[in-house]
């Protein structure tokens, strides 16, 4: 199966979790890919992963914070001086921020979360949108989060955030599918990933694994979903099988969001 030949897609957090497993499977069907991330030798692993699967795949790596309006501009600028167009965008890079009571939550720590989760959600649409409007094209996947559909405790900055990230998903669908864009958001659950893991280390630093035993339990599946998993959805939602899904919110948690 090969969706995406001649196809360019830009991810945002390509250098783990999510962004690495979607990059690897867009890759192994054809598409070409501008990754981007602060991190350098993770977009590194994320090259050699893309490689093994897809050796002849056309890779473009772009270190960028993506709450820097110059560092977004320039990402968006080299993809396109590179391949001439971008045809879908993985709208992905985010933190978890610190978990804490919300009278405990810093303005600072929430400031810091809001703008790499939220304002770089926002600086990405608004680049990306243009160059996708002047193609009259176009797919976006926004990382929402079950935190942007539900409460989280704990996690006030990040459900903050993430809310945000529906909000604007919804609104810029409704905006640009008239002018064959669509866009769409995927609301994760507990998916085992560096950021998830990081997550049960502040709950639990002596055993994260009891930690994340906990979310387990709490999950009709009785298991963490896996990178690869979301990577199905989001190469779905990018590719013409998606043709009239437009403005969803899709949870991929297991069930977690419907439990309660």
């Amino acid at each position: 199966m090969n969706r995406f030949t001649d196809r360019v897609v830009l991810i945002t957090g390509g250098g783990s979790g999510l962004g690495r497993a979607t990059a690897v499977r867009l890759a192994s069907e054809g598409a070409k890919l501008s990754l981007v991330d602060v991190s350098e030798a993770g977009l590194a692993a994320t090259v050699e992963a893309v490689t093994a699967a897809a050796p002849e795949a056309e890779v473009l790596t772009l270190i960028a914070d993506v709450s820097k309006e110059e560092d977004v501009d320039r990402y968006v600028a080299d993809t396109v001086a590179r391949f001439g167009r971008i045809d879908g965008f993985f709208n992905n890079a985010g933190i978890e921020g610190r978990q804490n009571l919300t009278e405990d939550f810093s303005a600072a720590e929430f400031d810091k979360v809001v703008a790499i989760n939220l304002r770089g959600v926002f600086l990405g649409l608004e680049k990306v949108l243009k160059v996708m409007h002047e193609q009259g094209s176009g797919m976006v996947v926004n990382t929402a989060s079950v935190g942007g559909i539900r409460g989280v405790g704990n996690q006030s900055g990040y459900a903050a955030a993430k809310h945000g990230v529906v909000g604007l998903t919804r609104n810029s669908a409704v905006e640009y599918g008239q002018f064959g864009i669509r866009i769409n958001a995927i609301a994760p659950g507990a998916i085992w990933t560096p950021m998830v893991e990081n997550s049960m280390k502040q709950l639990d630093p002596e055993n994260p694994r009891a930690a994340a035993e906990q979310f387990i339990q709490a999950n009709p599946t009785k298991r963490y979903g896996e990178a690869p998993e979301i990577a199905a959805v989001v190469a779905f939602l990018l590719s013409d099988d998606a043709s009239y899904i437009n403005a969803a919110v899709v949870p991929i948690d297991g069930g977690q969001s419907y439990k309660y």
